[in-house]
């Protein structure tokens, strides 16, 4: 029998995502290493788009392009440690042309250990910029609007 993989949901148009700090996430104190906090907003920022109905795979098997982080400012503010239950939380911030910006947390409990502002860019197969998909916009400004009220 299979498992499912594991999958966040949205409410209010804020994805929140569930991550637990494995012993391969940390350094040898037990606190995990500064780069993993990325790899949880990866896979949180690859859910959300899933969830969105966006098959990533798909497109970039097709040469239909991909996102790509454009840019990335990220503020540490307490250490996660083994064996921490964290969540991801996401939103969108902003909607361009060719760009999606969203904050993300990774948060244990209501702790806000990480904060992260992402452009994801979307690209051509040559790795151009250019315009996302105008459903997918409208997706994005949807989110955006609604986690705003929240």
């Amino acid at each position: 029998m299979s498992l499912p993989p594991a999958s966040g949901r949205f409410e209010n148009g804020i994805h929140r995502f569930a991550a637990r700090a494995y012993f391969e996430d940390t350094d040898l104190t037990g606190v995990v290493y500064h780069a993993n906090y990325l790899r949880y907003m990866e896979r949180a920022r690859s859910d959300m788009l899933s969830l969105c109905g966006i098959d990533q795979l798909a497109l970039l098997g097709a040469g239909n392009g991909y996102f790509a982080v454009a840019d990335l400012s990220i503020a540490y503010k307490r250490p996660a440690r083994l064996g921490d239950d964290l969540t991801i939380v996401s939103w969108v911030t902003r909607v361009r042309a060719a760009a999606t910006v969203m904050t993300q947390q990774v948060r244990r409990g209501d702790e806000v250990l990480t904060e992260a502002s992402v452009t994801a860019c979307w690209l051509d197969a040559q790795g151009r910029p250019q315009r996302q998909p105008r459903d997918w916009a409208t997706r994005f400004e949807d989110l955006r609007a609604s986690a705003e009220e929240s």
